[in-house]
């Protein structure tokens, strides 16, 4: 064997070599719910997220990083097994900004945004991303009271401690981007403590039943005045109404009256007299006297209004 077939065959040695190396490591394959890191000589040149298969240079000039574009699910605090909490860790005691001590524990959805930042800009983002979230989680509940942690303000905690770790996550720069937090348990460390807590929040809801039974009676009180101000008012306007009107028609009925006056001052002035007087005297027999004190006898009318009905009987 000659020199020059040592020479060809270790070259095509060579080429196979490389090629079965280009097959063995030369494509990959992209999911839909996955995105892909290209990393060329130690650096990441592209970031692959259209799905499919791609093809690459053999290791160990390029190789690929294939990671979830899904969302990751973090726990602090405390440890789960077929979705039920079974302990509380170190990371879950924490002192209230009063001076209590409580347990606290917190869910964190991420994903990963940017491959490059994640794989290369600390050892484990992971790691990074759990002290971050302890972190936030202690700084929150430390500026908070025991009561705000326990009762209703475990919303505006949550916030706090997201609005932080988004804040701590730009500084480190780990590729990683938060979905959502979610507190767990929150909850006090022995059952004498729980019970004397307890105590106070139902004396506390009980006060506030209190003052909304107050508040509803005072309502209540408040709208039967105004409805008894409202009747009372729309009394005085149906008076004010009728009197109005009376005091028209009075004033209606003294206009004719004088009309009468005017044209027969004499026989109105004796008509008004004689009706006054059945006025102020009623069932009163009236007698009129003449210039001599003779009684006038055709008056007055109810007597001889009475004498056919005496006739009327006495015939019977």
């Amino acid at each position: 064997m000659t020199v020059k077939q040592l020479v060809v065959g270790f070259v095509s040695l060579i080429g196979i070599a490389i090629l079965a190396l280009f097959l063995a490591t030369g494509w990959y394959i992209v999911d839909e719910s996955e995105q892909a890191a290209l990393i060329t000589f130690g650096k990441v040149d592209e970031t692959v997220t259209e799905p499919g298969l791609k093809f690459k240079m053999p290791w160990p000039i390029q190789r690929v990083e294939i990671l979830s574009r899904g969302t990751y699910n973090l726990q602090v605090g405390y440890s789960e097994e077929d979705g039920e909490v079974v302990e509380f860790t170190n990371e879950a005691k924490m002192i209230t900004g009063d001076e209590n001590i409580l347990f606290a524990d917190l869910a964190v959805q991420w994903r990963i945004t940017d491959p490059e930042q994640y794989l290369y800009s600390t050892e484990d983002a992971r790691s990074v991303l759990y002290s971050a979230t302890s972190a936030a989680l202690r700084g929150v509940i430390g500026s908070s009271g025991i009561d705000e942690a326990l009762t209703d303000q475990r919303p505006e905690i949550e916030a706090k401690v997201f609005e932080n770790l988004v804040e701590l996550l730009e500084v480190y720069e780990i590729g990683i981007s938060i979905q959502d937090v979610k507190l767990q348990d929150v909850e006090l460390p022995t059952d004498e403590v729980r019970r004397a807590f307890m105590d106070v929040t139902d004396a506390r809801e009980e006060r506030l039943t209190k003052i909304n039974e107050a508040n509803k009676y005072r309502n209540q009180q408040i709208n039967e005045a105004e409805g008894e101000k409202d009747a009372i008012i729309s009394r005085a306007e149906g008076t004010k109404a009728e009197r109005v009107e009376r005091a028209r028609g009075d004033a209606s009925l003294f206009d004719s009256l004088y009309s009468e006056y005017v044209v027969n001052p004499e026989v109105t002035r004796q008509r008004l007299v004689i009706e006054t007087l059945e006025r102020v005297l009623p069932e009163t027999e009236i007698y009129i006297m003449d210039s001599n004190n003779d009684t006038v006898n055709y008056l007055p009318i109810r007597p001889l209004e009475r004498r056919p009905e005496a006739a009327e009987g006495g015939s019977n």
